[in-house]
Formats: structure tokens, C-alpha cells, sequence
């Protein structure tokens, strides 16, 4: 992709009073209010940290759905937790250090064929957690509806 046909997503932040800003998308999503936790803000949003792991998580799930969906296969629901390890980096100064993404289909593993070609391509399709993984390590393991670790 050469750069005239790079697409330009633009989000504009707004600030209401201290940490807490309106995030504005454009047309017709509802702004979203974040805030940091105490004590910087009063944690009346999502911080920071945790629009980076929704952001990895959701882009994950949706990538996980679309390859379950080329091979014709239902899963649902699909469930994604996230962790965000915070730390200090060896400057002292405090970053997401790791992120843990755990994502849960809605049925036994034994009743999706090909589920192993599924599980072998959804994640190089994802282009949030690509991008993030090249800077924080990434972690991504998926379940089926019974527990069982199928990556």
C-alpha cells in the first residue's frame, strides 16, 4: 500500500476538566468520556491503558469471528478478558509491559471443523494487535466453551 492509499482515521479528544476528556469518533457513534484513576482523575472512564486493551481485545475477537465466518463456522458468543501488565521500565517510568488476551468460544471445539486453519491465520489478520505487538509483547490463547486451551 503506498501512502495515497493510506486511509486516515482521525478520533478528536475534548477536554471536560483535569484527566477527563470526550473522545469524539465523527457521524453517528456516541462520544465516549476517559478519565485516569485516582489520583490523577476520578476514573468516571476508561483509562487509558484500558482503551489499549479493549482496542487489542476487540480487534482480536472480530478478527477470531471473521476467519470462523470464512470457513462458515458459528462459535458464538465469543468472549475476549485482557490483561494489561503495568510496570515500571527500566527508566522508572511506568508502561504497559505485557498483554495477555484470553479468548473464549461459545461451543465445544469438537463441533468446528477446520477450526485448526482458524486458529493458525485469525491473528495475522488483526491490524491492532500487529501493530501494538511490535512494541509490547502479546499474548493471545483461545478456549473453547469447555475450557479447553485450543492455542
Amino acid at each position: 500500500m503506498s501512502e495515497t492509499d493510506d486511509k486516515i482515521i482521525q478520533v478528536r479528544l475534548d477536554q471536560l476538566q483535569d484527566y477527563r476528556f470526550d473522545i469524539h469518533f465523527g457521524g453517528d457513534i456516541p462520544v465516549l468520556i476517559v478519565d485516569e484513576p485516582a489520583p490523577l482523575g476520578t476514573g468516571l472512564g476508561p483509562s487509558p491503558t484500558q482503551l489499549l486493551g479493549a482496542a487489542v481485545g476487540n480487534c482480536l475477537s472480530d478478527s477470531l469471528l471473521f476467519a470462523l465466518r470464512k470457513f462458515k463456522l458459528a462459535a458464538e458468543p465469543i468472549r475476549c478478558l485482557v490483561s494489561s501488565r503495568v510496570g515500571r521500565n527500566p527508566q522508572g517510568r511506568e508502561r504497559v509491559l505485557g498483554i495477555d488476551a484470553v479468548l473464549t468460544l461459545g461451543v465445544p471445539a469438537d463441533s468446528l471443523e477446520h477450526l485448526d486453519r482458524v486458529l493458525g491465520q485469525f491473528e495475522a489478520f488483526c491490524t491492532v494487535t500487529q501493530s501494538v505487538g511490535a512494541g509490547i509483547p502479546i499474548t493471545v490463547a483461545v478456549l473453547d466453551s469447555t475450557g479447553l486451551r485450543l492455542k
